[in-house]
């Protein structure tokens, strides 16, 4: 979806480029000084000319320069987005672009209007269709539509992601690096820590790219997940490291299709990793909460941050929606996770942010006190 959004700013951008003439691109400093004294040649003209001529040209001029600024303050801001967020061809080429033209004072009104029309979509489509839809065809109920998602189209697009199969595509596979690289993190972590006996609830477990690696340092894990499917799979994944060798634990992981919220027990360590971009703000809060309420020392968690340039990424791929990419993305303002978080008793230690091209994770690792 990025990229086909990325190859659609290019084309629309590049066609505002070619309308533009090279004469007005390119020029020599002997042609800007010829350029310069016809247009001041011009204006001396237009000095003299018939009163009622420059009356009638000066709303036309004014109307043609705020139109000329207005599209090449939206070309600016969405290529300037799109390339500061993503190191694709297409967003390169149209920051490229606009480096050309957003000072050239004449835009062609063919060029102009593909632009306000690709910056027009991004502001006027409704992000929360998808999730009405999706709620409906749940009764309304978005976790059980989270759960059906990932239950059927979604595994099968996760499933690839998550795992070590090669078929995957750019994007996947930058998602899987950078969902890897926040795994890492955590169990960076607890490297110093004796995991041996350590109780830890993996909320949201996914296929267990983190619960896997801690049972086998020795952690009494309780890994759940709204989806059946992800948590068998994660299960299967499991056992066949302990097939292969790997030693298995004192205690053997418990896994478990719960949904978040209905987790249970008190834990050392609860962890809910890439979870939280799947639910709005007030269904997050409660979720921080109850997550709390299991912890007796630690809360591990990560979500996508809300910013504007993340933002602005969100929207342009929400355009072009795939066929498996059906579930709803949500940003969450830092200030806001942090204040759910102190209002549970829990007080942030060490923060990290991952940032691929299409990845963005803050990750927040926190204590009780």
């Amino acid at each position: 979806g990025y990229i086909r959004a990325f190859a659609c700013l290019h084309r629309c951008l590049t066609r505002a480029a070619r309308s533009v003439p090279p004469c007005v691109l390119r020029q020599s400093p002997k042609e800007s000084k010829n350029m310069s004294a016809l247009t001041a040649s011009s204006a001396a003209r237009a000095v003299v000319a018939p009163r009622a001529v420059a009356k009638r040209q000066a709303p036309v001029r004014a109307v043609a320069t705020a139109r000329t600024a207005k599209a090449n303050t939206l070309a600016a801001a969405t290529a300037f987005a799109a390339a500061s967020l993503a190191s694709s061809p297409a967003a390169f080429a149209a920051s490229e672009v606009i480096s050309q033209t957003a000072d050239v004072s004449a835009v062609a009104v063919a060029g102009a209007g593909a632009i306000v029309a690709t910056a027009g979509l991004l502001m006027v489509t409704d992000p929360n269709k998808r999730r009405e839809d999706m709620k409906s065809e749940s009764g309304g109920d978005e976790a059980a539509s989270v759960a059906n998602y990932f239950n059927t189209t979604g595994f099968d697009r996760w499933k690839k992601i998550y795992g070590e199969t090669d078929d995957v595509n750019t994007v996947q596979m930058d998602i899987r690096e950078g969902h890897q690289q926040t795994v890492d993190k955590v169990i960076g972590w607890m490297a110093g820590k004796d995991m041996k006996g350590v109780t830890v609830c993996d909320a949201g477990c996914g296929t267990g790219s983190l619960a896997i690696p801690l049972a086998l340092r020795g952690a009494s894990i309780s890994a759940s997940d709204i989806s059946s499917a992800m948590v068998g799979e994660a299960e299967v994944l499991y056992n066949a490291e302990v097939s292969g060798g790997k030693a298995a634990p004192d205690v053997a992981p418990r896994f478990e299709a719960l949904g978040l919220e209905e987790c249970s027990g008190t834990y050392n360590v609860v962890t809910c990793i890439d979870v939280m971009i799947h639910y709005p703000t007030d269904r997050v809060n409660a979720m921080i909460t109850h997550l709390a309420s299991l912890s007796d020392d630690k809360l591990v968690i990560s979500f996508a941050p809300k910013t504007t340039a993340y933002t602005i990424l969100k929207r342009v791929g929400e355009l072009f929606p795939g066929p498996s990419k059906a579930t709803r993305a949500y940003l969450h303002a830092e200030a806001d996770v942090e204040a759910a978080l102190n209002q549970a008793g829990f007080k942030v230690k060490r923060r990290e942010m991952t940032a691929t091209k299409f990845y963005f994770s803050r990750l927040l690792e926190c204590e009780r006190g």
